[in-house]
Parts: structure tokens; sequence; C-alpha cells
């Protein structure tokens, strides 16, 4: 039995998935089994798979596709390893990761999860030092100590400074947790951090980049925006908690985020729902509210139009 088993999701991304197995074919540390889970992908993945000799690495593939947490979820089923962790399939691990994030949980049985910093990377495979800088001091990593992270709800809920591909797991602390939710799409990794810390799982940070994160097109654009955006009000509205500090920023992040969708689907032409979103989250910001209600009256050209410039003011 291996000691770590990494699971990659992919769909249709021939043309990154072999940077991310040969990171995880690099690891100084070498007991595990790779398992790359394809949600049906048509874009010649089952030929590049083919290619692997490694025994170490093990192809499933869905005839059709499944949708990406049951896809993840595959992965974790036919995992064996006493530790865990996933990353997608347009991300890599440096070769240190896994000796690194299995050295802590070796030497104290009470830890359940280690978490990383990261690198953030572009297309060509270029890290990008002043995004990362950004990326780590957003995400509040830039202040989070070395060691045993005692508000953990906190942690991963207010900063959200964990980031699951650059996280190893016991894979026993997974399994009482049910892993990730079947049949959420998005945010399913922010809700798996929530239901650790609400179990009162414990989390380590590890103040190094260990994992490289890319940015890329295929990330951006408004028909990936609503289903995120949709999911997230799902995840954000599936909690109540006991902390009335905790409570109001859920509160907010939820109005906040019906105004998101609301927006994008104006922008999309879907008037009537996005109205209903926005005059929804109108107490969080009535400028916003109002700006995005008075674009909705716009005829279709010229309100995408509008929202094309509105979008460039802001950047």
């Amino acid at each position: 039995m291996p000691k770590i088993s990494v699971c990659i999701p992919t769909f249709n991304r021939v043309n990154l998935l072999p940077y991310a197995i040969e990171s995880v074919l690099k690891q100084s540390e070498p007991d595990f089994e790779l398992l790359v889970c394809d949600d049906g992908s048509s874009d010649g993945t089952p030929e590049l798979m083919s290619q692997y000799t490694d025994n170490r690495v093990k192809y499933i593939r869905h005839a059709q596709n499944i949708g990406k947490s049951n896809n993840m979820r595959s992965g974790f089923d036919a995992a064996s390893g006493e530790y865990f962790m996933k990353f997608d399939d347009d991300d890599r691990l440096t070769a240190d990761f896994l000796a690194c994030t299995t050295a802590i949980l070796d030497q104290d049985s009470s830890i359940d999860f280690v978490g990383t910093d990261h690198w953030i990377i572009d297309i060509n495979n270029v890290r990008d030092e002043d995004k990362t800088q950004e990326n780590s001091r957003r995400w509040g990593r830039s202040n989070l100590a070395n060691g045993i992270v005692h508000n953990l709800l906190e942690v991963v809920f207010i900063q959200q400074s964990f980031q699951v591909g650059a996280t190893l797991f016991r894979r026993q602390t997974l399994q009482e947790l049910g892993f990730m939710l079947p049949n959420l799409q998005n945010c399913e990794d922010n809700d798996l951090f929530v239901r650790l810390a609400l179990a009162g799982k414990k989390g380590y940070y590890l103040p190094e980049l260990l994992m490289e994160y890319r940015y890329h097109a295929e990330q951006q654009g408004i028909n990936r925006a609503i289903p995120y955006l949709s999911d997230k009000i799902k995840y954000l509205e599936s909690y109540q908690f006991d902390s009335d500090k905790l409570e109001k920023i859920r509160h907010n992040r939820l109005l906040e985020t019906q105004i998101l969708l609301g927006l994008r689907l104006i922008e999309k032409g879907e008037v009537s729902q996005g109205r209903k979103l926005v005059l929804a989250g109108k107490s969080f910001s009535t400028a916003k509210a109002w700006t995005g209600l008075g674009l909705s009256l716009l005829p279709s050209k010229l309100r995408i139009q509008a929202f094309k410039a509105l979008r460039q003011v802001r950047g």
C-alpha cells in the first residue's frame, strides 16, 4: 500500500495535464500512487495517459462527464494511501511538496492536514514573484505563523488561507467527513475546510512555496463566473455560525455574491432573474445595486457595451 495518494481530476486539459503529472513523478518522496481521474475528456487525454508506464500511475476514466466534485470523489474512493491530496490538472507541485508535508504528519499524529503557501505561475510555467506575494497577502498567508492554526475556523472561512491543492490530508480524516460533497461543482474546497474546522480537526500551516498555482485565460469569463457564484450562494447558505462575527461576515458575503451573480445574469441577458438577485443583495451595496438595475433597463447591445466600459474603468 502506498503511503500517499495523489489525485489529479482532469477534463480536456491535455495541453497542461503532463506538467501536473510530471510534477508528481519528480517528487523527492517516492512512496505514492497517482490517480488521474478523467471526467469524460474528448481531447486526446486517453492517448496521453497510455504513454505513462510508471506503475504508480493509475488512470480512472469516466465515459461521460459526471461533474467536478463527483470526479474528485471517484479518485478519493479509489485511493489507498494513509495520506491524500488532490490538485488541479493545470497546477504543479514543487519537488519537495510531499516530503515536507508528510514529515509533519508523520511527526504528530494529532495533526489532520498540512497546508502550504504557493507560487503563481503563468501559462508558460513562469513564476511571478509579485503576484505570488500579492496572493499570499490577499489570502492572509503572509501573517499566518508556522505551526498549528489555533483559530482555524476564522482562518479558513474569513481569510480562506488554505488552498486545497496545496494541502496534504490524513485520508481517515477526510473519510470521517465524507470528503467533498457530491454534485457541488464550485466552492467544494471552501466547504471542506469549514466542515473540517467545525468538526474540531487540527490544521498545520507550513509557510513555504511548495506548489504552483496557474493563472490563465480559461479561468476567466462570464460562463465560468455564473455557475461559480451560484454555487457560492449555496455554500454560504448552508451554514449558520454560533459566532456573531462569523455570522455577520457570512451574511454580508451572501448579499455581495447575490449582487455579483445578479449583475452577471443581467449582462448575459437574463434580466428578470438578475434584478431579483440584485435587489436581494441591495442592503450590502446600494450603489452597486442601483448601477446594476440601471444597466438592466438598457437595450441588449447597449447593456453589453456598458458592462464592458464599466469593467475597463474598474480595471
